[in-house]
Protein backbone atom coordinates (compact mmCIF):
# COMPACT_ATOMS: atom_id res chain seq x y z
CA UNK A 1 0.00 0.00 0.00
CA UNK A 2 1.00 3.36 -0.57
CA UNK A 3 1.73 6.00 1.76
CA UNK A 4 -1.41 7.01 3.81
CA UNK A 5 -0.57 10.82 4.71
CA UNK A 6 -2.38 11.88 7.58
CA UNK A 7 -4.15 15.17 5.55
CA UNK A 8 -4.30 16.45 1.87
CA UNK A 9 -5.79 19.47 1.24
CA UNK A 10 -8.76 19.17 -0.91
CA UNK A 11 -9.26 21.14 -4.10
CA UNK A 12 -12.74 22.02 -5.08
CA UNK A 13 -12.21 23.04 -8.90
CA UNK A 14 -12.92 26.74 -9.20
CA UNK A 15 -9.78 28.14 -6.81
CA UNK A 16 -7.79 28.33 -9.74
CA UNK A 17 -10.44 29.93 -11.81
CA UNK A 18 -11.09 32.55 -8.91
CA UNK A 19 -7.34 32.87 -8.36
CA UNK A 20 -6.73 34.00 -11.98
CA UNK A 21 -10.02 36.11 -11.54
CA UNK A 22 -8.32 38.25 -9.10
CA UNK A 23 -4.90 38.38 -10.71
CA UNK A 24 -6.47 39.62 -13.49
CA UNK A 25 -8.64 42.11 -11.94
CA UNK A 26 -7.00 45.70 -9.96
CA UNK A 27 -7.62 44.51 -7.12
CA UNK A 28 -5.64 41.70 -5.08
CA UNK A 29 -5.62 43.56 -1.50
CA UNK A 30 -7.88 42.24 0.89
CA UNK A 31 -11.42 43.63 1.47
CA UNK A 32 -12.25 43.28 -2.43
CA UNK A 33 -15.40 41.51 -3.85
CA UNK A 34 -14.47 37.76 -2.52
CA UNK A 35 -13.84 38.75 0.55
CA UNK A 36 -17.34 40.57 0.49
CA UNK A 37 -18.87 37.23 -0.25
CA UNK A 38 -17.36 34.56 1.67
CA UNK A 39 -18.78 37.13 4.75
CA UNK A 40 -21.99 37.56 3.43
CA UNK A 41 -21.96 34.00 2.96
CA UNK A 42 -20.89 33.69 6.46
CA UNK A 43 -23.88 36.10 8.16
CA UNK A 44 -26.32 34.57 5.59
CA UNK A 45 -25.87 30.48 6.58
CA UNK A 46 -25.05 31.31 9.93
CA UNK A 47 -26.91 34.01 11.22
CA UNK A 48 -23.80 36.19 12.73
CA UNK A 49 -24.49 39.70 12.67
CA UNK A 50 -20.89 40.17 11.49
CA UNK A 51 -18.37 38.09 9.74
CA UNK A 52 -14.93 39.57 8.66
CA UNK A 53 -12.34 37.78 6.67
CA UNK A 54 -8.54 37.21 8.75
CA UNK A 55 -5.62 36.08 8.04
CA UNK A 56 -5.54 32.91 10.55
CA UNK A 57 -8.04 31.99 13.28
CA UNK A 58 -4.93 33.14 15.72
CA UNK A 59 -6.17 36.45 14.19
CA UNK A 60 -9.73 36.49 14.82
CA UNK A 61 -8.94 35.54 18.61
CA UNK A 62 -6.45 37.89 19.12
CA UNK A 63 -9.58 40.45 17.58
CA UNK A 64 -11.39 39.35 19.93
CA UNK A 65 -8.89 40.01 22.83
CA UNK A 66 -8.77 43.68 21.99
CA UNK A 67 -13.01 43.76 21.94
CA UNK A 68 -13.12 42.04 25.03
CA UNK A 69 -10.74 44.82 25.99
CA UNK A 70 -8.62 41.97 27.94
CA UNK A 71 -5.74 43.79 29.97
CA UNK A 72 -3.27 42.70 32.68
CA UNK A 73 -5.14 41.50 35.96
CA UNK A 74 -7.66 40.18 34.17
CA UNK A 75 -8.59 36.48 34.13
CA UNK A 76 -9.74 34.37 31.38
CA UNK A 77 -11.05 30.87 31.87
CA UNK A 78 -10.26 28.04 29.12
CA UNK A 79 -9.51 24.25 28.38
CA UNK A 80 -5.83 23.35 29.04
CA UNK A 81 -6.70 20.74 26.09
CA UNK A 82 -6.21 23.19 23.16
CA UNK A 83 -3.58 24.98 20.68
CA UNK A 84 -1.74 27.30 21.97
CA UNK A 85 -3.19 29.98 20.33
CA UNK A 86 -6.41 30.03 22.43
CA UNK A 87 -3.92 31.17 24.84
CA UNK A 88 -1.35 33.47 23.01
CA UNK A 89 -4.30 35.52 22.28
CA UNK A 90 -5.50 36.76 25.75
CA UNK A 91 -1.56 36.63 27.25
CA UNK A 92 -0.74 39.07 24.80
CA UNK A 93 -3.71 41.42 26.26
CA UNK A 94 -1.77 40.62 29.87
CA UNK A 95 -4.45 38.40 31.09
CA UNK A 96 -4.22 35.57 33.27
CA UNK A 97 -5.06 32.25 32.20
CA UNK A 98 -7.11 30.03 34.03
CA UNK A 99 -6.83 26.34 32.94
CA UNK A 100 -10.08 23.79 33.33
CA UNK A 101 -9.76 20.25 32.52
CA UNK A 102 -11.36 18.26 30.03
CA UNK A 103 -14.32 15.88 29.88
CA UNK A 104 -13.92 12.34 30.77
CA UNK A 105 -16.11 11.43 27.78
CA UNK A 106 -14.76 13.96 25.30
CA UNK A 107 -11.67 16.44 25.22
CA UNK A 108 -13.85 19.18 25.39
CA UNK A 109 -14.06 21.18 28.53
CA UNK A 110 -15.90 20.22 31.95
CA UNK A 111 -18.01 22.77 32.04
CA UNK A 112 -18.96 21.87 35.63
CA UNK A 113 -15.37 22.68 36.36
CA UNK A 114 -16.06 26.43 35.50
CA UNK A 115 -17.44 28.17 37.84
CA UNK A 116 -14.45 27.37 40.23
CA UNK A 117 -12.44 29.06 39.00
CA UNK A 118 -14.57 32.55 38.16
CA UNK A 119 -13.40 35.28 40.51
CA UNK A 120 -14.11 38.87 40.50
CA UNK A 121 -11.24 39.05 38.04
CA UNK A 122 -12.64 36.83 35.61
CA UNK A 123 -13.56 38.83 31.91
CA UNK A 124 -14.23 35.86 29.89
CA UNK A 125 -15.05 32.47 29.07
CA UNK A 126 -13.25 30.92 26.12
CA UNK A 127 -14.34 27.60 24.65
CA UNK A 128 -12.85 25.19 22.45
CA UNK A 129 -15.27 23.23 20.21
CA UNK A 130 -12.99 20.32 20.02
CA UNK A 131 -13.20 17.77 17.01
CA UNK A 132 -16.10 20.04 15.80
CA UNK A 133 -18.62 18.70 18.87
CA UNK A 134 -20.29 21.92 20.74
CA UNK A 135 -19.33 21.87 24.35
CA UNK A 136 -22.56 22.59 26.53
CA UNK A 137 -23.67 25.91 25.69
CA UNK A 138 -26.47 26.14 28.25
CA UNK A 139 -24.26 25.67 30.80
CA UNK A 140 -21.72 28.12 29.76
CA UNK A 141 -24.21 30.51 28.48
CA UNK A 142 -25.90 30.61 31.71
CA UNK A 143 -22.39 30.96 33.82
CA UNK A 144 -21.69 33.83 31.70
CA UNK A 145 -24.92 35.55 32.54
CA UNK A 146 -25.02 34.95 36.16
CA UNK A 147 -21.49 36.34 36.47
CA UNK A 148 -21.41 38.71 33.59
CA UNK A 149 -18.71 37.40 31.35
CA UNK A 150 -17.92 37.77 28.14
CA UNK A 151 -17.89 33.99 26.19
CA UNK A 152 -15.48 33.39 23.30
CA UNK A 153 -16.36 30.74 21.09
CA UNK A 154 -12.88 29.05 19.30
CA UNK A 155 -14.88 27.06 16.63
CA UNK A 156 -11.60 26.34 14.87
CA UNK A 157 -12.82 23.39 13.96
CA UNK A 158 -16.39 23.68 14.04
CA UNK A 159 -17.55 25.04 10.75
CA UNK A 160 -20.75 23.89 9.92
CA UNK A 161 -22.00 22.17 13.68
CA UNK A 162 -24.44 22.60 15.90
CA UNK A 163 -25.50 22.87 19.27
CA UNK A 164 -29.32 22.05 19.79
CA UNK A 165 -30.04 23.46 15.95
CA UNK A 166 -27.65 26.38 16.27
CA UNK A 167 -24.66 26.62 14.83
CA UNK A 168 -21.41 26.78 16.39
CA UNK A 169 -19.98 30.43 16.56
CA UNK A 170 -23.36 31.94 16.75
CA UNK A 171 -23.69 31.47 20.63
CA UNK A 172 -21.27 33.03 22.43
CA UNK A 173 -20.68 37.27 22.03
CA UNK A 174 -17.39 36.38 19.66
CA UNK A 175 -16.28 33.54 17.72
CA UNK A 176 -13.26 32.73 15.84
CA UNK A 177 -12.98 29.58 12.90
CA UNK A 178 -10.23 28.52 11.12
CA UNK A 179 -9.39 27.80 7.24
CA UNK A 180 -5.97 25.89 7.56
CA UNK A 181 -5.63 23.19 5.08
CA UNK A 182 -6.28 20.70 7.91
CA UNK A 183 -9.53 21.90 8.50
CA UNK A 184 -13.20 20.62 6.61
CA UNK A 185 -13.10 24.38 4.51
CA UNK A 186 -9.35 25.48 3.69
CA UNK A 187 -7.50 28.19 2.10
CA UNK A 188 -3.86 27.36 2.92
CA UNK A 189 -3.80 29.70 6.06
CA UNK A 190 -6.92 32.18 7.15
CA UNK A 191 -9.99 32.93 9.59
CA UNK A 192 -13.11 34.26 10.43
CA UNK A 193 -14.09 36.48 13.28
CA UNK A 194 -17.53 36.47 13.82
CA UNK A 195 -19.32 38.64 15.58
CA UNK A 196 -22.61 38.07 17.66
CA UNK A 197 -23.03 40.48 19.73
CA UNK A 198 -24.11 44.18 18.16
CA UNK A 199 -21.84 46.00 20.50
CA UNK A 200 -18.64 44.77 18.68
CA UNK A 201 -19.69 45.16 15.22
CA UNK A 202 -18.32 48.70 14.53
CA UNK A 203 -15.11 48.39 16.30
CA UNK A 204 -14.38 45.15 15.08
CA UNK A 205 -14.25 46.56 11.53
CA UNK A 206 -12.27 49.48 12.74
CA UNK A 207 -9.69 47.02 14.63
CA UNK A 208 -9.91 44.87 11.48
CA UNK A 209 -8.83 48.07 9.19
CA UNK A 210 -5.85 48.83 11.20
CA UNK A 211 -7.32 50.61 14.19
CA UNK A 212 -8.69 53.09 11.00
CA UNK A 213 -11.98 53.74 10.01
CA UNK A 214 -11.25 52.98 6.25
CA UNK A 215 -14.30 50.58 5.16
CA UNK A 216 -16.52 53.41 6.62
CA UNK A 217 -14.80 56.05 4.68
CA UNK A 218 -15.23 53.64 1.31
CA UNK A 219 -18.95 53.20 2.43
CA UNK A 220 -18.96 57.17 1.80
CA UNK A 221 -20.11 57.09 5.41
CA UNK A 222 -17.28 59.43 6.67
CA UNK A 223 -15.18 62.44 4.15
CA UNK A 224 -12.00 61.10 5.46
CA UNK A 225 -9.99 58.38 7.05
CA UNK A 226 -7.75 58.11 10.18
CA UNK A 227 -6.47 56.50 13.25
CA UNK A 228 -9.47 56.30 15.89
CA UNK A 229 -8.14 53.17 17.84
CA UNK A 230 -5.52 50.10 18.37
CA UNK A 231 -5.67 47.83 15.32
CA UNK A 232 -3.49 46.00 12.87
CA UNK A 233 -3.12 44.53 9.62
CA UNK A 234 -6.10 41.43 10.11
CA UNK A 235 -7.94 40.72 7.06
CA UNK A 236 -6.26 38.65 3.99
CA UNK A 237 -5.66 39.60 0.52
CA UNK A 238 -8.22 38.55 -2.31
CA UNK A 239 -6.73 36.09 -3.37
CA UNK A 240 -6.89 33.98 0.22
CA UNK A 241 -10.57 35.23 -0.29
CA UNK A 242 -11.26 33.71 -3.51
CA UNK A 243 -9.63 30.17 -2.89
CA UNK A 244 -11.70 30.57 0.23
CA UNK A 245 -15.22 30.75 -1.86
CA UNK A 246 -14.28 28.14 -4.28
CA UNK A 247 -14.49 26.10 -1.08
CA UNK A 248 -17.58 27.51 0.65
CA UNK A 249 -19.63 26.74 -2.90
CA UNK A 250 -18.75 23.19 -2.39
CA UNK A 251 -19.31 23.15 1.87
CA UNK A 252 -22.60 20.62 1.08
CA UNK A 253 -20.31 18.23 -0.92
CA UNK A 254 -17.12 18.61 1.13
CA UNK A 255 -19.07 18.03 4.48
CA UNK A 256 -21.36 14.93 2.52
CA UNK A 257 -17.29 13.37 1.51
CA UNK A 258 -16.08 14.18 5.14
CA UNK A 259 -19.14 12.25 7.22
CA UNK A 260 -19.10 9.18 5.01
CA UNK A 261 -15.40 8.66 5.54
CA UNK A 262 -16.06 9.24 9.59
CA UNK A 263 -18.70 7.29 9.52
CA UNK A 264 -16.85 4.25 7.74
CA UNK A 265 -13.90 4.48 10.33
CA UNK A 266 -16.43 4.33 13.40
CA UNK A 267 -18.46 0.99 11.98
CA UNK A 268 -15.18 -0.58 11.47
CA UNK A 269 -13.77 0.32 15.12
CA UNK A 270 -16.87 0.13 17.11
CA UNK A 271 -15.69 -3.34 18.16
CA UNK A 272 -12.70 -1.92 19.67
CA UNK A 273 -15.13 -0.16 22.42
CA UNK A 274 -13.56 -2.31 25.28
CA UNK A 275 -10.37 -1.57 24.54
CA UNK A 276 -10.31 1.87 23.17
CA UNK A 277 -12.22 5.21 23.78
CA UNK A 278 -14.33 5.97 20.64
CA UNK A 279 -15.48 9.49 19.70
CA UNK A 280 -18.72 10.75 21.74
CA UNK A 281 -21.15 13.07 20.30
CA UNK A 282 -23.59 14.03 22.50
CA UNK A 283 -27.24 14.36 22.47
CA UNK A 284 -26.84 17.87 21.86
CA UNK A 285 -24.43 18.15 19.43
CA UNK A 286 -23.88 17.35 15.85
CA UNK A 287 -20.48 16.17 13.81
CA UNK A 288 -19.19 17.67 11.68
CA UNK A 289 -16.48 14.96 10.50
CA UNK A 290 -13.79 17.46 11.17
CA UNK A 291 -11.33 14.23 12.60
CA UNK A 292 -11.56 10.84 13.61
CA UNK A 293 -10.13 10.02 16.86
CA UNK A 294 -10.01 7.40 19.32
CA UNK A 295 -7.86 7.44 22.87
CA UNK A 296 -5.81 4.16 23.58
CA UNK A 297 -5.43 3.05 27.67
CA UNK A 298 -1.79 4.40 27.77
CA UNK A 299 1.12 6.49 26.08
CA UNK A 300 2.72 3.33 25.46
CA UNK A 301 0.06 1.93 23.82
CA UNK A 302 -0.27 4.59 22.00
CA UNK A 303 3.13 4.89 21.19
CA UNK A 304 3.64 1.52 19.72
CA UNK A 305 0.05 1.88 18.17
CA UNK A 306 1.26 4.78 16.09
CA UNK A 307 4.90 2.92 15.20
CA UNK A 308 3.12 -0.04 14.03
CA UNK A 309 0.60 1.85 11.79
CA UNK A 310 3.77 3.46 10.29
CA UNK A 311 5.29 0.06 9.72
CA UNK A 312 2.26 -0.02 6.91
CA UNK A 313 2.98 3.03 5.67
CA UNK A 314 0.17 4.96 7.53
CA UNK A 315 0.79 8.48 9.56
CA UNK A 316 -1.57 8.81 11.93
CA UNK A 317 -0.78 11.11 14.75
CA UNK A 318 -1.66 12.40 18.56
CA UNK A 319 -2.46 16.06 19.20
CA UNK A 320 -2.13 18.45 21.78
CA UNK A 321 0.20 18.70 24.86
CA UNK A 322 -1.91 20.26 27.80
CA UNK A 323 -1.02 23.58 28.08
CA UNK A 324 -0.77 23.86 31.98
CA UNK A 325 2.06 21.46 31.81
CA UNK A 326 3.71 23.79 28.99
CA UNK A 327 7.31 24.73 29.58
CA UNK A 328 5.81 28.78 29.56
CA UNK A 329 3.03 28.14 31.98
CA UNK A 330 4.48 26.02 34.71
CA UNK A 331 7.48 28.74 34.29
CA UNK A 332 4.94 31.54 35.52
CA UNK A 333 1.80 29.79 37.20
CA UNK A 334 1.43 27.69 40.32
CA UNK A 335 1.38 23.60 39.43
CA UNK A 336 -2.23 22.22 38.65
CA UNK A 337 -3.76 18.88 38.22
CA UNK A 338 -5.79 18.11 35.17
CA UNK A 339 -5.57 14.30 34.42
CA UNK A 340 -8.21 14.02 32.00
CA UNK A 341 -6.10 17.02 29.67
CA UNK A 342 -3.60 14.48 30.37
CA UNK A 343 -4.95 11.42 29.18
CA UNK A 344 -5.99 12.83 25.82
CA UNK A 345 -2.56 14.59 25.58
CA UNK A 346 -0.98 10.86 26.34
CA UNK A 347 -2.80 8.57 24.86
CA UNK A 348 -5.30 10.67 22.17
CA UNK A 349 -4.52 9.26 18.23
CA UNK A 350 -5.68 11.23 15.35
CA UNK A 351 -6.54 8.13 12.23
CA UNK A 352 -5.82 10.02 8.39
CA UNK A 353 -8.80 12.37 7.06
CA UNK A 354 -9.32 14.07 3.81
CA UNK A 355 -11.40 14.02 0.99
CA UNK A 356 -9.93 11.47 -1.39
CA UNK A 357 -9.06 8.66 1.31
CA UNK A 358 -10.50 5.79 -1.26
CA UNK A 359 -12.57 2.68 0.63
CA UNK A 360 -9.79 0.91 0.26
CA UNK A 361 -7.07 2.96 1.96
CA UNK A 362 -9.85 3.17 4.66
CA UNK A 363 -10.31 -0.29 4.81
CA UNK A 364 -6.20 -0.92 5.21
CA UNK A 365 -6.36 2.06 8.00
CA UNK A 366 -8.92 0.00 9.90
CA UNK A 367 -7.52 -3.43 9.72
CA UNK A 368 -4.22 -2.11 10.49
CA UNK A 369 -5.57 -0.47 13.58
CA UNK A 370 -7.85 -4.05 14.64
CA UNK A 371 -4.56 -5.65 13.79
CA UNK A 372 -3.12 -4.37 16.65
CA UNK A 373 -5.34 -4.89 19.14
CA UNK A 374 -5.61 -8.43 17.75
Amino acid sequence: MKKITFNRPYITGNEIQYLNKVLGSTKIAGNGKYTKKCQSYFVNKYGFKKALLTTSCTDALEMCAILANISSGDEVIMPSYTFVSTANAFLLRGAKIKFVDSREDHPGMNEDTIEANITDKTKAIVVVHYAGVAVDMDKVMSLANKYDLLVIEDAAQAIDSYYKDTPLGSIGHLSSFSFHETKNIISGEGGLLAINDGEFTQRSEIIWEKGTNRSAFFRGEVDKYGWVDIGSSFLPSELIASFLYAQLEQLVVIQSQRKKIWTQYFEFLKTLKNKVQLPNIPEYATNNAHMFYFVCSSIEERTALLSHLKEKNIYAVFHYQSLHKSEFFRNNNHKKLMPLSDRYSDCLVRLPFYIGLTDDEINYVAESVLEFYK
